[in-house]
């Protein structure tokens, strides 16, 4: 490796004292450069003069009000993440109490950070929630008092308007432990009543994170309204956690009582029949299991039923399923779920005699769909793939797509590269007539042609 190479062993070489006034000079001019060379230093000093620089550009930027525009945003989230390493890597080792109480402050700032930054990329908002995250090993290595704890986290989480504490009681639960958490439970329940239902929303979640933290079902499961139980998603959910507690037959009682209508679109719908495949399956009742799989199958293509559904079987019994399963994928009526399957499965024969038989049914828009099909097809089956590129081809030029010109004139070289390897084209017409037909059709598009040479 070069010496030139700018790394760690390389600079180390330059010696400690030319590096000083390296970051010395280069940090003119920088304030975001000279901040942290100044947390460095009290690094060395010990966690408790780091501690109080911390707490200081805490401060500092609670304080601030300025706009943040975009071409500070990135400045602004690297500042937070240094807090946030200086808090979680180098405190937090040496004194647990102290980087916890930082830490604490940290995430105060969320509701005057977010106030003043438009964080529509989750920049922002992804630091705070790796911050939060720390939360369960800094704790352990803090003196805490449950009680005093328990009104701690519900003081946070009452004036938590963006949610950046959201989880904190789980993350907590073993701190708190039972009178921290029955503390926080009726300083919960003691306000509820009078908060509007946005808030009273916000409350019986925190209810709910305490309940899950005792592992008690029946109370988190008492939290959610009754009419929010007949939807498909929210009955999954409460079905997986009485299945979890070896109640799967109130587990199935939750699912008939939200059954999803007839449109494998309804929102929730995967989620509850995973939820019934798991009841049926702890209730020992693996024939019905089997049954929905197929089912679930056979109406979305599903792979995921269908790889459950095979390993389930016995030996050779699931290469028969197999087939019936290939035979109906090549007449299913969705012919871009059925491309997707055999590309994604993946079974280049199965997608070839699909695309042959059903090449008038392709949409040629769909690229993202046909081209990875069509890599797949290339070796082994060269007319197959060709049909899908031609279909791109075809609608670029028709459309008058001049951004896909490119990628159709690759896809027509493609052609003309398969071309070797296809004996017969049947009822299609060869490459070089397919060629003078586009000429012919699409003579003024000049963009394209010139792509080609």
């Amino acid at each position: 490796m070069s010496r030139k190479t700018l790394n760690a062993a390389n600079l180390a070489g330059l010696g400690a004292e030319h590096l000083a006034a390296l970051l010395i000079e280069v940090s003119t001019g920088s304030a975001d450069i000279k901040r942290r060379l100044r947390l460095e230093l009290s690094h060395a000093i010990g966690p408790e003069e780091l501690g109080r620089d911390v707490r200081k550009r805490l401060v500092a930027l609670r304080k601030a009000r300025t706009r943040v525009t975009w071409r500070r945003r990135r400045a602004l989230t690297a500042d937070l993440q240094t807090q946030a390493d200086m808090i979680t890597n180098r405190i937090a080792p040496d004194d647990g109490a102290l980087a916890f109480d930082l830490l604490w402050e940290f995430m105060a700032l969320a509701p005057a950070i977010f106030a003043r930054v438009d964080d529509s990329r989750g920049e922002v908002a992804a630091v705070f929630d790796a911050a939060r995250a720390r939360f369960a090993d800094i704790a352990p290595l803090a003196d805490l008092s449950p009680e005093p704890l328990a009104q701690r986290v519900w003081d946070a989480l009452h004036h938590d308007t963006n949610g950046a504490l959201e989880g904190i009681t789980g993350l907590l639960a073993a701190q708190l432990g039972a009178p921290g958490l029955a503390r926080l439970r009726a300083l919960v329940q003691g306000e509820i009543e009078d908060l509007s239902a946005r808030q009273a929303r916000r409350m019986r979640g925190i209810l709910q994170d305490i309940a899950e933290a005792e592992g008690d079902t029946d109370a988190f499961i008492a939290q959610i309204p009754p009419v929010d139980r007949s939807r498909p998603s929210v009955a999954a959910d409460i079905a997986t956690r009485l299945t979890n507690a070896g109640r799967a037959d109130e587990a199935l009682s939750a699912l008939r009582n939200a059954r999803p209508g007839p449109t494998t679109m309804t929102p929730g719908r995967a989620a509850w029949d995973d939820a019934l495949i798991g009841a049926l399956i702890a209730l020992g009742r693996q024939d019905e299991a089997q049954h929905h799989r197929w089912e679930r199958f056979t109406a979305t293509l599903d792979i995921t039923h269908l790889r459950a559904h095979l390993s389930a079987l016995p030996d050779f019994d699931d290469i028969e399923a197999e087939d019936r399963a290939r035979d109906h994928v090549l007449g299913f009526r969705d012919l871009t779920a059925a491309i997707e399957f055999f590309t994604s499965w993946p079974d280049a024969a199965g997608l070839a005699r699909l695309v042959q038989s059903r090449a008038d049914e392709l949409n040629g828009d769909r690229y993202e769909l046909l081209g990875p099909a069509a890599e797949l097809l290339r070796d082994r089956h060269p007319l197959a793939a060709t049909i899908l590129w031609r279909a791109m081809i075809g609608f670029a030029l028709t459309k008058a797509r001049a951004g896909r010109y490119g990628h159709a004139a690759d896809h027509l070289a493609d052609c003309a590269a398969a071309d070797a390897d296809i004996s017969d084209y049947g009822a299609l017409p060869s490459h070089e007539d397919y060629v003078a037909q586009l000429r012919q059709d699409f003579s003024r598009r000049r963009a394209f042609w010139d792509r080609l040479g």
